[in-house]
């Protein structure tokens, strides 16, 4: 902090210094980067890193028999091109699903995993579209069943795991194959946008650099970070505080039906055999179940989804967890105009309708599309490769 504070106080002393920026505004651009952030790996994988690993977790990716109809793979909704989603409202595996198709970036710096959180753990997060009937529809058996027969993969999972698949229970398994699923997805990293190069010219005191930025997206970091508030929740530099809030889109999915959010998720996770509480996580401590271990049910989180980090957010229309709003341009809008009354009674006292006019809701968006220049970090299958002895 006190280095930030030095950045910013030389900044101030320099004659036209940011181009009108105010030290505060300065401060706050600082906290959303650096990026590319360090990733950490997850101590409740064993193979997460593991170059083998993060190769049979790719295969696994676009490998529809892992579905039940052997027709749905990982990537039938998780499209590369598509940023890591389908551009549906809502997805389409086996079924119709009910909740957005969210991108895949950056998951290795998620606390929590799904639209509700019902998972605490990325390999967790991974099982549950296999599992799900409406999406794979997939089983430990079913899957137990490919790594044995198919002896290509079989060779990849021992050079992985280090054990060979005939003596592993149908159940590890399904969990390695999710271990392994889950160390490609650590892969999947967003590439630096032009705020990045904003934020970074700013920090090094290049204003020449810094007035590169569109005048329009500068606005529109200015509104962000000011008066619309939008970094309470979008902070640091996945532009997220990888909580649940309610911000004003309905949960109900048709008459008498509604999707409890959070509310269900909390459920689901201290439920689950497959959290980091639970006899599968690689970290003999359990450490990293701390906060699973004190997440406590309550009535607010009814409704709740989580807040979406930023980056690379233009490519992944359309948007909220039920997809409800088509474009970026509607969803400053709703947050423009908000009703309050559709909020909980004990909800967001932060949401509060904006009144912006059309120009700032143009320059709003302007700021999100400068988040989204993206370069995904792998894309596609790789060259097929011998495994043997």
């Amino acid at each position: 902090m006190r280095l930030l504070a030095l950045v910013v106080g030389c900044l101030a002393a320099m004659p036209g210094w940011a181009n009108g920026l105010a030290p505060d505004e300065i401060q706050k651009f600082l906290r959303h980067g650096p990026w590319p952030p360090p990733i950490v790996g997850d101590p409740s994988n064993r193979v997460s890193g593991k170059a083998e690993a993060i190769d049979l977790g790719e295969r696994l990716f676009f490998d529809p028999r892992l579905s039940l109809s052997g027709q749905i793979a990982c990537a039938t909704c998780h499209v590369p091109e598509k940023a890591f989603a389908d551009g549906r409202k809502t997805g389409l595996g086996l079924d119709a699903v009910d909740r957005n198709t969210p991108g895949l970036f950056d998951l290795a710096l998620h606390r929590w995993f799904g639209w509700d959180g019902g998972q605490d753990n990325l390999w967790s997060q991974s099982l549950r579209p296999i599992l799900d009937a409406r999406e794979m529809g997939g089983s430990a058996a079913s899957v137990a069943a490919l790594l044995r027969r198919d002896g290509d993969l079989a060779c990849r999972y021992q050079r992985s795991f280090g054990r060979a698949v005939g003596g592993v229970d149908d159940e590890t398994l399904l969990v390695d194959a999710a271990k392994a699923l889950a160390a490609y997805q650590e892969t999947l990293r967003s590439g630096r946008t032009p705020f990045d190069d904003f934020r970074d010219a700013l920090a090094r005191g290049d204003m020449a650099a810094a007035a590169r930025y569109p005048e329009a997206a500068r606005r529109g970091a200015r509104l962000f970070v000011g008066s619309a508030n939008c970094a309470f929740c979008h902070l640091g530099p996945a532009f997220t505080n990888g909580e649940f809030h309610d911000v004003g889109v309905r949960f109900f999915l048709r008459p008498g039906v509604a999707d409890p959010g959070r509310h269900g998720g909390i459920r689901r996770l201290q439920a689950s055999p497959y959290a980091l509480t639970g006899r599968f996580n690689d970290d003999p401590a359990r450490a990293d179940g701390v906060a699973t271990r004190h997440v406590a049910l309550q009535h607010r989180n009814w409704g709740e989804f989580r807040v979406p980090g930023l980056r690379g957010v233009a490519a992944t229309a359309p948007y909220m967890h039920n997809g409800s709003l088509a474009t970026l341009g509607d969803v400053v809008r709703h947050y423009s105009e908000i009703d309050p009354e559709r909020l909980h009674a004990d909800g967001e006292a932060i949401l509060r309708p904006l009144f912006l006019g059309d120009g700032e809701i143009g320059d709003l968006v302007a700021f999100l599309e400068s988040l989204s220049e993206i370069l995904p970090s792998r894309l596609a299958m790789p060259a097929p490769m011998p495994c043997g002895p």
